[in-house]
């Protein structure tokens, strides 16, 4: 292992286009902004475009160099006799009516879906997907009233709802296209839009960014399920992959990354659980912009989890290795689809500027990372990285010559302090036993001495008579005097007032 710590450093200038023009790059576009990534790819494009016109003009010209050679051949050839020529015609129309024959039992995979008529299957059976396919048309209606709500006191809001409407339409319908072509017709589609409403509303950037990512949220809600993880790419299969690395690195500790973040802080512990739960709910969003702004609350609580534990603001080298920590401690569902996605149907003048780029450049990067992840990044030997990544090894272990004692060494250590815990627990009850029972003993003396005392009262005040005669009418004097005699106080009391009479 090395001696010194080195911690994840990234150039600021390794997150910009590559082409120098100051926008962002991305590792999807090859390093290159979304608008050197088009422009490269539009080269790429005409120069293929025309090595084809080069392969199909020599192909015709050997095509007609051959037919010239044959028709050479067959005329120095002898003429073929009526009746070859009869058999030849016959066995041609009997093949070409088979043909014919044959394609009225063969499905046309190039018609059109039918608007006006809904196909059978859906009427009488549910499709195992049915439930998620009405809640996207639920929620594909509702982006459509709302964008419509929103362009009605625009003055070219019909042309523009139209416009979006027809495309989204088409594009439907266009099951076979690819990942990429769709999003470069998207990307056309918003490149388009927006020079319209550029010489619409002249000096008025602001508006036309609010139109635009309206348009975004209207067109990719519609577009939803044919331009995420689509069947023609292997986005799938690599967020499996993605899925098993990160499930693999899960052994990966903040001192490894030289992550400046203290979870014992309530604040910051309670900052990392934001930005975990804000990383994972990206992939419940629909609209790249919402999944975007996940990215961007997610990164924000990176920063104030860094800052309340440095007691200062927190620096690029701080926040990428604090993000890749997250991201792997979180191992959010489907993290390389919703990047693409992104990527590709997402408004390209937000990835290429504003904080939003430079927190999805940043994931990006982490993504990268981890997919390439060795022992060197994370300052350990090969061995003791293989180790812990096929899980006969642990940090939290002790390493020693090889994992089998490891292994067993770990396992003793913890017996022993399971046994260490039995002993302090049954010494904890014995001693809560003998409480208990010296607390009976104390119960049942101070029991025995309550009774001793009140038969001593008992003993001292006899009572004289038990059975008292009941008084009459005729006794009640006698019984108040006899009351009266045996109070022993009777002397001491003062003598009782005489009624007097007074003269009117």
């Amino acid at each position: 292992m090395m001696s010194q710590r080195r911690g994840i450093h990234l150039d600021q200038s390794e997150l910009l286009c590559k082409k120098g023009c100051g926008f962002y790059g991305n590792t999807a576009w090859q390093g290159l902004c979304s608008k050197c990534w088009r422009e490269e790819n539009q080269r790429e494009k005409q120069k293929q475009i025309q090595e084809d016109w080069a392969l199909a003009e020599r192909l015709q010209r050997e095509e007609e160099e051959a037919y010239a050679s044959r028709q050479q051949k067959t005329q120095s050839q002898p003429s073929i006799t009526p009746f070859s020529k009869f058999e030849e015609r016959k066995t041609k129309e009997k093949s070409s009516k088979v043909n014919t024959v044959t394609k009225f039992f063969i499905p046309s995979t190039k018609t059109p879906p039918k608007k006006d008529v809904p196909p059978f299957d859906t009427q009488s059976s549910p499709s195992p997907s049915s439930s998620t396919s009405r809640q996207s048309s639920v929620d594909s209606d509702i982006a459509t009233q709302e964008f419509i709500d929103f362009l009605k006191p625009l003055k070219s809001g019909r042309e523009i709802f139209k416009q979006c409407r027809a495309f989204t339409e088409t594009m439907v319908y266009k099951r076979d296209i690819g990942a990429d072509e769709l999003s470069e017709c998207v990307q056309d589609s918003y490149q388009n839009l927006s020079e319209r409403l550029q010489t619409q509303f002249k000096g008025s950037s602001d508006q036309v960014e609010c139109i635009m990512d309206e348009v975004e949220k209207y067109m990719m809600t519609r577009l939803y399920k044919e331009a995420f993880c689509p069947e023609t790419t292997d986005d799938e299969k690599k967020d499996l992959a993605i899925q098993k690395r990160i499930r693999a690195l899960h052994w990966v500790t903040i001192e490894m990354l030289c992550v400046p973040v203290d979870e014992e802080i309530p604040e910051v512990s309670d900052s990392v659980v934001k930005a975990i739960t804000d990383v994972i709910e990206m992939d419940s969003k629909r609209v790249p912009k919402n999944k975007l702004a996940c990215i961007t609350r997610c990164s924000k609580h990176i920063f104030n989890a860094i800052k309340v534990s440095k007691k200062e603001a927190a620096s690029a080298d701080d926040f990428l290795p604090t993000l890749i920590y997250i991201v792997l401690k979180a191992n959010p569902p489907r993290l390389h689809s919703n990047i693409q996605y992104i990527t590709r149907f997402c408004n390209p003048s937000r990835l290429m500027t504003g904080e939003d780029g430079y927190y999805f450049t940043n994931l990006c990067c982490a993504v990268a990372f981890i997919e390439k992840l060795d022992g060197q990044s994370l300052n350990l030997s090969s061995e003791e990285f293989e180790l812990y990544m096929s899980g006969q090894a642990s940090p939290h272990w002790p390493l020693t010559s090889g994992a089998t004692s490891s292994s067993s060494n770990t396992a003793l250590s913890q017996v022993h302090k399971r046994l260490d815990l039995l002993t302090g627990l049954g010494e904890r009850q014995e001693r809560v036993i003998e409480k208990a029972r010296q607390l009976e003993s104390d119960l049942i003396d101070w029991t025995d001495e309550v009774e001793q005392k009140v038969q001593s009262v008992l003993e001292s005040f006899p009572p004289d008579m038990q059975n008292p005669p009941a008084p009459t009418a005729s006794g009640t004097a006698a019984a108040s005097s006899a009351i009266d005699s045996d109070n022993v106080e009777n002397e001491l009391l003062p003598p009782p007032l005489q009624p007097q009479v007074f003269a009117g």
